[in-house]
């Protein structure tokens, strides 16, 4: 019988660092062959979740399992069924491309040619050939996070987790680790990943958690979260101040001076028939609008508005800094 549970899942999960908790009772769920993506401000515990599920660290409360694993107590097999790339390169760099891989495919308990076979394969799929021979510490930021990930995936681990994988990487290298993400996912590898690039969520996951203050204060696919923030907005902008203020009066209480827009205003909007009504409304006061948008929520607007309400914990930033 097929096993049906999900390949990550933590009830309550809590950690705490001497009086500063990091975590507090965080649960989630993440289906096979999916990408959960983690965001948060720094201190919010998003590393702190990956330490615990990749069994680097234990939790103080709650329970976690990966692969069908406990991370408590059976942590090997835990190890067996995951790679993990983290903030920062774990390459050696006084080695080769192929020499890495191959010293990771060894530690994994494959056999000499095995592992060779496997770094190839990798540095085909990396787009790593040409440099294979080269020691990496000569290899550019984007190479270098392509080797690292290549290195996670040597043992084509069934779950994979990415703690902030793209960053300090130009857009062209991101680009192309997205592309290569994407290439995990439809081989139906089930990834966590944390990330400060809210785009990089919105373009990758199927499903997005808000950490903020060691707690989950929301979760869905990126269309729910940005339902949940508000709705589409009108924005407009007129040729004068006089032209902007007799609309501000027409639109009623919910228009507001946009901040970013001289002589603009937003005000919200719920449908196709509500839009017309508004514009007829601006036309009426004989005002000539220069520029219009329609402008849907962001995940940026769902980040500054979930996280803004639950700041992290006076030192957790530093607590969880110190603990990497």
């Amino acid at each position: 019988m097929a096993d049906t549970a999900p390949p990550i899942e933590t009830h309550g999960l809590g950690k705490s660092y001497g009086s500063t908790a990091v975590l507090d009772g965080v649960s989630l769920s993440v289906d096979r062959g999916t990408m959960f993506a983690l965001l948060g401000p720094n201190g919010a515990g998003k590393t702190t979740t990956v330490r615990i599920l990749s069994t680097l660290i234990a939790p103080d409360s709650g329970t976690a399992r990966v692969a069908g694993h406990d991370v408590v107590g059976n942590p090997r097999g835990v190890r067996e069924s995951i790679g993990l790339t983290g903030q920062y390169s774990a390459i050696d760099g006084g080695l080769s491309g192929r020499e890495n891989l191959v010293m990771m495919g060894r530690l994994y308990h494959l056999g000499r040619t095995a592992a060779r076979r496997r770094a190839d394969e990798l540095l085909e799929q990396f787009d790593l050939v040409r440099a294979a021979d080269r020691r990496s510490k000569t290899y550019s930021g984007g190479m270098k996070r392509r080797l690292d990930l290549a290195a996670s995936l040597i043992a084509a681990p069934p779950v994979i987790f990415l703690d902030e994988p793209t960053t300090g990487l130009d857009p062209r290298s991101r680009t192309t680790m997205w592309d290569i993400i994407r290439g995990l996912l439809s081989d139906g590898v089930t990834i966590l990943l944390t990330t400060q690039y809210l785009e990089e969520a919105d373009q990758l996951a199927d499903r997005i958690g808000v950490l903020s203050g060691g707690s989950l204060v929301a979760e869905g696919t990126a269309t729910e979260l940005k339902r949940q923030v508000g709705q589409e907005r009108l924005e407009l902008t007129f040729r004068t101040e006089s032209e902007l203020a007799a609309s501000l009066t027409a639109l009623g209480g919910q228009a507001l001076r946009h901040e970013r827009l001289r002589h603009g205003l937003s005000v919200p909007v719920s449908g196709a028939r509500h839009l017309k009504e508004l514009l007829e409304r601006v036309e009426e006061t004989g005002g000539e609008i220069e520029h219009i948008t329609l402008a849907k929520p962001t995940l940026d607007d769902v980040f500054l508005t979930l996280t803004g309400k639950n700041a992290p914990a006076p030192g957790a930033e530093r607590a969880e800094a110190l603990a990497e």
